[in-house]
């Protein structure tokens, strides 16, 4: 086994790695900074507050020596507290915009155009907020002027940030993935182009790619060949996102004809990050926030459908209402799933657990109609207050189920990285004979393409499937 300094070494052999250098015990504030990251504290929550407050104050003052109109005694009397409630909406706005998503250590995009959304954004919300309450909370001059100068600001903030994790870190370690030619082009590339990256190591192949990775402390695995990827794709692709590992794939020309999005730039290399597939954590909690909204948007429908319909599968098909099923949650964990009961009790006894079907026998007279029309997932909504499922997302399976999918479809799994969904994807596109295959490739879709919108379109084309009927 041979070593690979760094960067800047020559043509490596095959399966190289290097042994991790012993770092110092690590200080007791980096410590604490890191207990209160995993909690979702930052002192960058702190520095934006302080920038965004500092920056009105400051926009104000020179306000107020441009013009003789405004008193600046009165401006601090009149603005202190609503300074501060603006501060607190531009907080907001970046928490659900993603801005305090931890960063990958490699390939960081300049964030300047989504910190000028952002801001511009919270700016058009305090106004809409200054609008309904009838009194500005902040002067109009200062909030058009605030959104073309407090950017920079935020932006410094990040750029510091990024200086302290890499003095607190130290530079990402990288694992190759390739043939020895394409690995020395790869370092060549990065040794060419500065990057503060250490070449841990490399390999051929992905085979133990988790248990390498960690033994030459890599915090980066770079896929320089196409065929690295299939292997991945089962579950070291998830291990080694468990394991705090990003995972990079570097595009090839052939790749461009995919229509591939979001290709970063690694020392010149272009590359995709693999592990955008699934949600951000600021898109979970928006995702989260868009549920809330919507049941209480629409709960004076929903209560009293619910109660109705209630009552007529009391009447037709007698207790027990409810219908409670384990299910395959976020991230594989189980949960119980509540519908509105429309086939016998007991209805698997003689067949075992088996798919619901289109023309299901099993179906009590007088509620086939409950299920064309979805009104017997009407129970779900106390799972997605619950908040063990979402309004739009992949439709939950059985365990027994889920075990012979992930058989048979390799990568089924990444298909939980989100919550379960009352409709999705692959509900308003599929039907009932449509193959389980074809269903993952909507919910992969879904996971890729998440927006609020998209989960808009889907909500508006379940009500128009619910009143088509269409199965």
């Amino acid at each position: 086994m041979s070593s690979t300094p760094g960067a800047t070494s020559a043509t490596p052999t095959a399966d190289a790695v290097t042994e991790p250098a012993r770092t110092p015990a690590t200080p007791r504030r980096v410590r604490v900074l890191r207990a209160l990251n995993r909690r979702g504290l930052r002192l960058l929550h702190l520095a934006d507050a302080l920038s965004v407050y500092l920056t009105l104050w400051l926009v104000t003052g020179v306000l107020v020596l441009l013009r003789t109109d405004f008193n600046a005694a009165a401006y601090a009397e009149r603005y202190a507290w609503t300074y501060a409630l603006v501060v607190l909406v531009h907080l907001a706005v970046f928490y659900f915009g993603g801005l305090y998503d931890r960063e990958h250590r490699l390939g960081v995009r300049p964030n300047a155009a989504r910190i000028i959304t952002l801001v511009w954004f919270a700016s058009l919300l305090v106004g809409l907020i200054s609008w309904l309450n009838g009194e500005y909370l902040i002067p109009r001059s200062v909030l058009l002027v605030y959104g073309v100068v407090g950017p920079f600001g935020l932006v410094a903030n990040r750029a510091v940030s990024r200086r302290l994790r890499l003095r607190s870190e130290g530079p990402p370690r990288v694992l190759l993935v390739g043939e020895p030619t394409t690995v020395a082009l790869a370092q060549q590339h990065l040794s060419a182009t500065g990057e503060k990256v250490t070449v841990a190591g490399h390999c051929p192949d992905v085979v133990d790619i988790v248990a390498r990775a960690r033994r030459v402390g890599a915090t980066d695995v770079v896929l320089l060949d196409a065929g690295s990827l299939e292997a991945l794709y089962t579950s070291a692709l998830a291990d080694l996102e468990r394991a705090g590992i990003a995972t990079l794939q570097i595009v090839r020309p052939q790749d461009s004809l995919l229509g591939l999005r979001n290709v970063g730039e690694l020392g010149g290399m272009p590359f995709v990050l693999l592990s955008t597939h699934a949600l951000t954590p600021s898109q979970h909690r928006l995702k989260r926030w868009m549920d809330l909204l919507v049941l209480l948007v629409t709960a004076p429908l929903t209560i009293p459908l619910g109660l109705l319909t209630t009552l007529y599968v009391a009447v037709v098909a007698g207790r027990p209402l409810l219908f409670v099923q384990h299910r395959v949650g976020f991230e594989g964990r189980p949960y119980r799933m509540l519908k509105f009961r429309t086939m016998g009790v007991d209805a698997e006894r003689a067949t075992g657990p088996v798919q619901a079907a289109a023309d299901d026998p099993r179906v009590l007279r007088g509620m086939a109609w409950l299920r064309a029309t979805r009104l017997d997932e009407l129970p779900q909504l106390l799972n997605v207050l619950q908040g063990s499922m979402t309004i739009v997302g992949p439709r939950p399976e059985r365990p027994e189920e889920m075990e012979a999918y992930e058989r048979a479809f390799p990568g089924y799994r990444r298909r939980h990285q989100t919550l379960p969904g009352i409709t999705g994807l692959a509900q308003v596109y599929g039907r009932y004979h449509t193959h389980i295959e074809y269903k993952l490739g909507h919910d992969l879709h879904y996971l890729a393409d998440w927006s609020p919108v998209l989960d808009l379109q889907i909500m508006v084309r379940t009500v128009w499937v619910i009143l088509t009927r269409r199965v």
